[in-house]
């Protein structure tokens, strides 16, 4: 009686085509062309700005070096992207979760087109509105600040009359990020396995809970990316900025002034 052995597996190798090896060749090598061209610019922008950070005073037409010039406006920038982000994070998840386990399907849907739709007003509408509507109105808010809350450094010293301050700015900010990181949270919270959010409500838990629980740890990884959009886009927005705050070489951390 004769028996027939089944072919080695790890002898037998799958048949490519060539099609196979020149898609996966294109497609290899724009990866690797996108790292290159990110290692170019970072190595580009590293050795023609050396110069610019070594040069000493006396070098320079203004006499002054490169860092106390864009010292203040890093802090500046990030100060308030700071204050943005602390602003607009919990928001946008408070809203996001609201959209996506809580409004009723028609209402959800009407507001998630609406944070689409916020997502794409350009930066200069911000910026405007917060020159001409916004500012005037916190202006007697900065006051009670100051009068009630002075003896914290963020918000003592003399209140700003026109109220284009960095808090300003921050608030305008937040609301620009607001919407892409709503948006994306809730796109992570919609992809959140149903047996999970079912068997944590099936165990007696709230719906807080069960977000807590169940929506949360799925999501932790999907709202930190959100966040870091957000954070982009708060650290490369210059135009609603320009509008609001007018640049000063003054290191602060008041808020209001």
């Amino acid at each position: 009686m004769s028996t027939s052995t089944a072919p080695d597996a790890s002898r037998t190798k799958p048949v490519q085509r060539p099609g196979d090896r020149v898609f996966f060749g294109l497609s290899y090598g724009a990866a690797l062309l996108i790292l290159l061209t990110l290692a170019g610019v970072a190595i580009f922008l590293t050795v023609e700005g050396i110069p610019g950070i070594t040069a000493s005073p006396d070098e320079v037409k203004s006499g002054e070096s490169f860092l106390p010039y864009v010292g203040p406006l890093v802090f500046g920038t990030l100060l308030a992207a700071l204050i943005a982000m602390i602003i607009a994070v919990p928001i946008a998840i408070g809203v996001a979760l609201f959209i996506s386990h809580y409004a009723p399907r028609r209402l959800g849907a009407t507001f998630g087109y609406i944070i689409d739709l916020l997502a794409a007003v350009p930066s200069v509408v911000y910026g405007a509105w917060g020159l001409a509507l916004l500012s005037p109105k916190l202006v007697p808010l900065y006051g009670w600040l100051s009068e009630n809350l002075g003896f914290i450094p963020f918000f003592g010293g003399v209140v700003s009359t026109t109220g284009r301050t960095i808090l300003t700015v921050s608030i305008v900010l937040a609301l620009m990020i607001l919407p892409i990181v709503t948006a994306i949270c809730r796109e992570i919270f919609l992809q959140t396995p149903r047996l999970h959010q079912e068997a944590a409500l099936a165990l007696g838990a709230t719906r807080w809970e069960m977000a807590r629980l169940a929506i949360f740890p799925y999501a932790r990884s999907g709202i930190v990316s959100a966040a870091m959009l957000g954070l982009g886009r708060a650290l490369g927005e210059t135009m609603a900025v320009a509008m609001v705050l007018s640049a000063s070489g003054v290191v602060t951390f008041n808020l209001i002034s």
